[in-house]
């Protein structure tokens, strides 16, 4: 079952104007609260989205690969909380991927848009707009932003024999 999913799973950034249930949105926040944490610190927040007008603006958060937010049915703004844990990062990393997973065996789209380290213009950051738009407290920061919806694209999965086999070493890295 896991290989079928993440054989056809892709990132999809374009979605029908469908409301996603709640049973399919609490089966995303369940895998995101069980996705695994270094030292079970726990440190993901998760800010569930579902206001039109907040999908907007936070579809404006950085100038390029975020403007398709807006025609997403839900945003889920996976965040981390910079004092309880140093791997926040791989943490909110690890759950974006298990939200990812999680809409693909429930039939929705997907598409991860990264935030951390990114610029929402000159002079101030997409995680400080974010975190302005949304009232967030200093000591969590965001990492990325989980489009999700029901597709209104088909792409077929990777074939297996475009996976680049290449990039695979034993024992050495030559």
């Amino acid at each position: 079952m896991f290989f079928k999913l993440i054989e056809k799973r892709r990132s999809k950034r374009k979605y029908k104007s469908i409301k996603i249930e709640q049973d399919k949105i609490d089966k995303l926040i369940e895998a995101a609260l069980r996705s695994p944490s270094s030292r079970g610190f726990n440190p993901w927040r998760f800010i569930i989205i579902d206001k039109k007008e907040l999908l907007i603006k936070l579809s404006e958060s950085k100038p390029h690969g975020s403007s398709f937010l807006k025609n997403a049915a839900l945003g889920i703004v996976v965040c981390g909380d910079t004092e309880k844990s140093d791997t926040w990062v791989e943490d909110t990393s690890i759950a974006s991927t298990y939200i990812q997973l999680a809409a693909e065996s429930l039939d929705l789209a997907s598409c991860w848009i990264q935030i951390r380290g990114r610029e929402h213009n000159n002079s101030q950051s997409a995680d400080e707009y974010i975190k302005n738009l949304l009232n967030m407290p200093d000591n969590i920061s965001v990492e990325s932003i989980i489009a999700l919806g029901y597709p209104d694209e088909n792409k077929k999965g990777h074939t297996k024999d475009t996976l680049d086999t290449e990039k695979i070493f034993y024992n050495t890295y030559c």
